[in-house]
This record gives structure tokens, sequence and C-alpha cells, in this order.
């Protein structure tokens, strides 16, 4: 998400800080602008290119602005956020990352209250709870909604005359804010601030309500900040290397992840490689600790997204072949050690062990830095059940015979911690170890289908 207010070129600034968070999604992308009378928005499938060109760009006048590339979940152009609302007391977009875990339970109920929704997405769940408030003012009637939804949720709301910001109470998704000139702006990743010329100010902390409009910058609260619990897979996988999360640089995370896991692995290669492009910073930091060379064992197409968040599993094993192809002449003869950021499925570690053989590599050994991904995740990521993860089902000796590695170390959780470094945060470093864990920094609801959707199963 990217959010900017008080600037003349509101739209184009939300365009290229969307194209620094790219990586981030890549189904569907969108842009909600306001001119102090109205809210105007495009979007559409696809990448941002895709989506947008200068003539729709220049479509989009306003001072203020936010923007959405869509990750996973329903396909359809009426789930690609910003989501946009009208009605006769003023119009209201929101942008939202994360999951709420109580979506099903508010939605059934605003059904039985007269709501028509018209996606299959929670941020609508969290419009119907806004627009049926009560409270006259905007701040209340958001801070009246979030006091009904759980989980995980980092927002960037806009009205005709301000930006709203919002921060869940145990902080499970990077927000933070910059400012260039003197427009604020607001973005998931801190790199996006880089590409515009901004400066970063700060994070936004747990259960903080900003609210930006002419007059300036209004710092309030809807919850009390509970226990700090940043997603540890933004560390791992998600973010950019040049982002930083609460003070941490995720390149740095990733190099001090592939350190602590050269120390437990204790593999003997003639080479260590990454698989492009976020285990690279971990490769780089197992190699400098073992001791042994680094080299682009595999090169990624660059016209090929990310495996992991395409929508099914068939295209998820197409990319694959698509993304990657090894470098015959650097691992051919060689004991490898590849080194990856996580084993979700399986299915793309199978298919670069096989490759590599395929390329002539004597050995290939495959080092993971993180921990098994044992649990499912219920706030964001596209892992939804145990029986998609390949190790809550089989053990490290089973999970290596599967994808025909040498050998299959994983990193501890406390290598983890260690290595990710973060303090005066809490329990677990500020940080959500759930998936590898199971233990939830919030409860947890029974996902229970609708009517409608048992009937359409």
């Amino acid at each position: 998400m990217f959010g900017i207010w008080g600037h003349p070129k509101a739209a184009s600034m939300t365009y290229y800080g969307l194209h620094s968070l790219q990586h981030r999604g890549q189904e569907g992308a969108g842009i909600v602008v306001t001119d102090g009378e109205r809210l105007k928005g495009i979007k559409g499938e696809g990448l941002v290119n895709d989506v947008f060109d200068e003539k729709k760009l220049d479509s989009l006048k306003g001072f203020g602005a936010i923007g959405h590339v869509r990750y996973g979940g329903k396909s359809g152009i009426e789930n690609i956020q910003p989501l946009l609302f009208h009605s006769s007391s003023g119009s209201l977009a929101l942008s939202h990352t994360g999951n709420l875990i109580n979506a099903n339970d508010l939605r059934h109920q605003l059904e039985m209250q007269g709501s028509i929704f018209q996606t299959n997405t929670d941020t609508e769940v969290l419009a119907h709870l806004i627009k049926r408030s009560g409270y006259l003012a905007t701040k209340d009637k958001v801070k009246n909604a979030l006091s009904m939804v759980k989980g995980a949720y980092a927002l960037i709301m806009l009205t005709e005359n301000e930006l709203i910001i919002a921060q869940d109470p145990n902080g499970l998704r990077p927000l933070s804010i910059g400012k260039v000139g003197d427009a604020y702006c607001v973005a998931s990743e801190t790199n996006a601030y880089d590409l515009i010329g901004a400066e970063y100010i700060r994070d936004v902390e747990p259960g903080e309500l900003i609210i930006i409009n002419n007059e300036g910058i209004h710092e309030d609260r809807f919850s009390l900040s509970g226990s700090h619990a940043m997603c540890t897979m933004e560390y791992i996988y998600f973010s950019r290397p040049d982002s930083d999360i609460n003070g941490v640089n995720v390149h740095t995370a990733r190099k001090n992840l592939g350190k602590q896991l050269a120390l437990e692995a204790n593999v003997e290669g003639d080479v260590v490689t990454g698989v492009p492009d976020s285990s690279i910073s971990a490769a780089i930091g197992y190699a400098e600790q073992a001791g042994i060379p680094y080299e682009l064992g595999l090169i990624k197409n660059r016209y090929v997204g990310r495996t992991f968040i395409k929508p099914t599993q068939e295209l998820r094993e197409q990319g694959v072949k698509m993304k990657l192809s090894p470098v015959r002449k650097v691992v051919e003869g060689k004991r490898v050690i590849m080194v990856d950021d996580s084993i979700v499925r399986g299915t793309t570690s199978k298919r670069i062990v096989r490759m590599l053989k395929e390329a002539g590599a004597t050995e290939v050994h495959v080092c993971i830095s993180s921990p098994p991904m044992t649990n499912p995740c219920f706030y964001g990521i596209d892992v939804s059940t145990h029986e998609e993860l390949i190790a809550a089902n089989h053990s490290v000796e089973e999970m290596r015979e599967i994808i025909g590695a040498d050998s299959l170390t994983f990193l501890s959780v406390e290598g983890m911690l260690k290595a990710i470094g973060q303090k005066g945060l809490g329990e677990n470093c500020g940080q959500c170890m759930a998936c590898f864990t199971g233990k939830y920094p919030t409860e947890i609801y029974p996902d229970t289908p609708l009517p409608y959707e048992k009937e359409m199963k």
C-alpha cells in the first residue's frame, strides 16, 4: 500500500510508490485520488505498468491519493483495492493488508442486518462497519469499526478531505510514515520513499490511528498496544532487502539469518548459491560464515513474478519452470549448498534440486534460513490449512527425500530470533512466529463457511 497527502501530483507519486512495492502483489493494482470534492479511482488486473499509463494518471487529478497492489486471494477486478464507496454522506476508499480473522462472522451479521456485499474481501466488511456506525465524525466511525475487528490489518483510508492510517494492536504488518517536501506519505515498506525522494519519519505504532489533512498530521489511538508481533516472514521473504522494519534493515537481517544457519548446519560443500531473489542475502551470509565461495548458481528470469504468491498451485509449478535456470559451469561437478528462505509446499525446492542435479551438481544440500513452517497463517499469508504445508505432515528426513536433496537443514527458532536481533519489544522480540511455533498473537476464530459459500462449493 502507498498513500500521499498534499502533493499536486498525488497519483503519479502513488504510481511510483506502488512500483517499489510490486513485489508484494502482482494480481492487480489500483489508485484512488481526491481533489477535495470527490474521489476518483482506476484499477485493473495485472502489474502496475499494465494497469496505468500516462493518460490514465493524468485523468487522476488531486492532491491526495492511496494505492494498492493485490496479492493472492480470490480473483476478479471487484476485489482489487483500493475499494471505493460513494454515499450521500461522503465517499470512502480503503486499502488494507493483512487478514481479519473474524471477517466471516461480521459479514454474516451485516448481511442479516441488510448489508449487500459486492466483493469477497474482508476489506469491504470494514467499509460497511464504518458506514453503519452511528458516530458523526469519520475518526469516531473508524475507531468504532476497528473495535469490532480482529486480526492483522494495516489500513490506509481516503475521504474527500483527509487521509486516515491505522495499524492493528499487534503491528502484524509493516506500515510507516514519510515526508516529501510538504506532503506526507505512508507506505507498507520504506523502500518506496527512496524512489520518490521522501524522508522516512517513523513507523506507525500498533493500535495507532493517524489522520492527515490540510491542517497537518493528527495522532490518536483506537486501541492500547498489544504484544508487538511483526510477521517474521516480512524479514525472511516478503519485504525488499532495501527496506527497514522496526529499525532493522531487511538485507542485514537476512544476511545474519544466513550466518546463523551456517553455524547450525555445518554442511560441507564446494559452492554456496541462493534462490533468487529473497534468499540471496542469506546465501551471502552463509558463505561468509562458512568460508565457502558464493556463486550465482541460479539465474532468475526477471519477467516472471514471485511463484509463492501465484493464486493456484498449478500456476506456481509453471512459474517455477519459467522462473529459474541453473548456471551449469558454476554447479557442474560441485557439492552445492543451496540456501533458500523457506519451504512451504515443497514444490519449488523439489524442482530446483532436480534442476541443479541435471546441470551436473554432484550433491545438493538444501539449507533453509527459517524454521519448518508447520502451522497455517491466518493473518494474510496465502497458507490457510495444515494440508498445504509439507513440514506439517512430514519429518525433516521425509521432506529431504521428497525434494531429492542430499541433506536438509532448517534454522532453529532460537537462531532466527538471535539473527533478526529485535530488542526491547517484549515476548519473541516483537515477532509473530505462529507459522513456526503455533503460538498465535490473537484469538483464532473458526473459519465457518457462510451459506452461499457452501452452495458454491
